[in-house]
């Protein structure tokens, strides 16, 4: 449901566009250590680091569950960010950058 009276114009959108790249960036470094902290206190063995795709001495299902768990994280972060900071463009600029 959209609560704004104005979709966001062309030029809102453009000029959003470097503050969504560093939006994304700062995202991305923020739920990789929310993704650390988590992984150490869930994680089933003592090993305190993440599995990578490749490693064997992983079972699959610890593999995909870090994966799973990192992405919805990823997800979720990334979301809150965007929409922070699209909320602050609005205000700086009584434009919605998003629609």
């Amino acid at each position: 449901m959209n609560n704004h009276k104005n979709s966001g114009s062309t030029s809102a959108k453009a000029l959003f566009w470097p503050v969504g790249v560093v939006g994304s960036l700062v995202a991305g470094v923020i739920a990789g250590k929310v993704f650390d902290q988590v992984w150490k206190k869930a994680s089933p063995g003592d090993e305190k680091e993440p599995p990578g795709a490749l490693e064997s001495d992983y079972p699959v299902k610890e593999i995909v569950l870090a994966a799973a768990l990192q992405g919805a994280i990823f997800a979720v972060v990334r979301t809150v960010v965007s929409r922070g900071g699209a909320r602050l463009f609005e205000r700086a600029t009584g434009e919605w950058p998003g629609n």
